[in-house]
């Protein structure tokens, strides 16, 4: 059978694989923390995380900044995914610092409709530990997401 670069699907399910595989090597999980204003794009990450890890962990969402903080305070989670725009208008260079000050110093993903590569340095220099494209919410892009967070143990 002749090599296809069609898009049959074979590609993905060969690259899933792959990151399922890896992904059995990442250090327990047991409690992230979501900070997303959206309900769907939240209950989306939240559904995918679920299925990556078969409901053996905790996830908590915040609709707001202010709502985070409290949450890291009460309980630090093991990762963070920020959005990078709450409403009213912070955006997740600003928040970043505050989560810090509430003393979480774990890994924090941002979750981005604006990705370059400009955006993604910024963010990374404001402390973020990896930066995904809202976009990108599907378990294969999150595998990877935590490969490339906690990777320098893999």
């Amino acid at each position: 059978m002749a090599h296809s670069s069609s898009g049959s699907g074979g590609d993905f399910l060969t690259k899933k694989s792959e990151v399922t595989k890896l992904r059995k090597q990442l250090p327990a999980l047991s409690n992230i923390l979501i900070i997303e204003d959206e309900t769907f794009d939240a209950d989306r990450l939240a559904a995918t995380l679920r299925v990556i890890f078969q409901d053996n962990i905790e996830v908590r969402h915040a609709d707001t900044l202010t709502k985070g903080v409290d949450f890291v305070m009460q309980k630090k989670p093991d990762l963070i995914f920020l959005d990078d725009f709450l409403k009213p208008s912070d955006n997740a260079a600003q928040s970043i610092p505050f989560l810090r000050r509430a003393e979480y110093d774990g890994p924090i993903v941002v979750v981005s409709g604006q990705v370059t590569t400009k955006r993604a340095f910024d963010l990374k220099d404001a402390g973020a530990t990896d930066v995904i494209h809202k976009d990108d919410v599907d378990s294969v892009r999150l595998g990877e997401a935590l490969i490339r967070v906690f990777g320098s143990d893999v």
